[in-house]
């Protein structure tokens, strides 16, 4: 991993051979929980603060994720790494892949897709095939760069070895890590053995590593895990895991930070992590997603903080 030129005021990571600044935002809230006009504020926010990695997917908001994204870059879309997905809930056979190409280039309204991924595996396609049709995509030139989702490290090693020679090859898996949960630990040390970019998702745990969940209260209105079944609320919002937020909140604030600076600053000090994707709803906090890429951790903090945490460690 090598990190690129500063894009705004931020810096830039390589994804492939995409220059992806190293905060990038997650637009699953677009058509969601944000309306147009909110989300348009968030990508404008991204772009004064230096983030140019946008992540999407056909799944979100039914489609409108993508179609507001498009619209809101308009005529800055060259300043911006678009990142899409496919196959959440269809598969991944390469008919399939090759209309849902078509499909997101229409609702994003752009003649290229940056960064492609198949949403998760597939258990009935073979990952062969779905990568020749991903590299016809790329042949094409309506792909850049081809990634996966949610695939574990033995997933991830048999897809490289059915990559074929010389054809288009997974440059990065986005998976669900943070310092509430580091279970997948396993994929990032594959990843970063395959030179496979890891970028985690839900890196504020649903919220939790923000301090809008207190201890003994039910969610606010509108937030993420007010919305939530109770038995997956329960658990996120456990005496454990609170527990675990007191003390990084404690060891952050010792170094005149917040725990949204610490979660954030912490994966990107892990090696073979080249962006984290952070989810707004609002300006304010693409700015506090975008301050955390300010401070870098030392090794030997890297792994204090790790220890904080090592109780949910697998």
């Amino acid at each position: 991993m090598t990190v690129g030129a500063k894009h705004g005021c931020m810096d830039t990571r390589k994804i492939g051979g995409l220059n992806v600044s190293v905060v990038g935002v997650g637009t699953n809230n677009f058509g969601v929980r944000i309306d147009e006009s909110a989300a348009d504020a968030v990508v404008r926010a991204c772009l004064d603060h230096g983030i140019n990695h946008f992540d999407t997917a056909d799944v979100y908001g039914a489609g409108k994720s993508e179609e507001f994204l498009g619209r809101a870059l308009g005529k800055r879309r060259d300043e911006a790494i678009v990142a899409t997905k496919f196959g959440s809930r269809t598969g991944a056979a390469p008919d399939h892949l090759r209309q849902s190409v078509d499909d997101c280039l229409q609702r994003l309204g752009t003649d290229r897709i940056d960064l492609m991924y198949l949403h998760r595996p597939d258990g009935k396609t073979p990952i062969a095939e779905t990568l020749g049709a991903f590299n016809e995509c790329v042949q094409a030139g309506k792909v850049l760069e081809i990634a996966c989702s949610n695939f574990s490290a033995d997933q991830l090693r048999e897809a490289e070895a059915a990559v074929a020679p010389g054809a288009a090859r997974f440059v990065a898996v986005q998976n669900h890590y943070n310092l509430i949960d580091r279970s997948d630990e396993p994929a990032l040390d594959a990843a970063e053995k395959l030179g496979i970019g890891y970028l985690p998702f839900f890196p504020l745990a649903h919220g939790l590593l923000t301090g809008k969940y207190k201890r003994g209260e039910a969610p606010p209105a509108g937030t993420r895990l007010a919305g939530q079944p109770e038995e997956q609320r329960a658990a996120m919002l456990s005496d454990a895991n609170h527990d675990v937020v007191d003390r990084l909140e404690a060891w952050a604030a010792d170094y005149d930070h917040s725990v949204v600076e610490l979660a954030i600053a912490w994966l990107l000090a892990k090696p073979g992590i080249p962006s984290v994707i952070a989810g707004a709803t609002k300006p304010e906090q693409v700015a506090a997603n975008a301050a955390a890429a300010e401070w870098t951790l030392t090794p030997a903090q890297v792994a204090e903080v790790a220890a904080i945490t090592d109780r949910e460690a697998s």
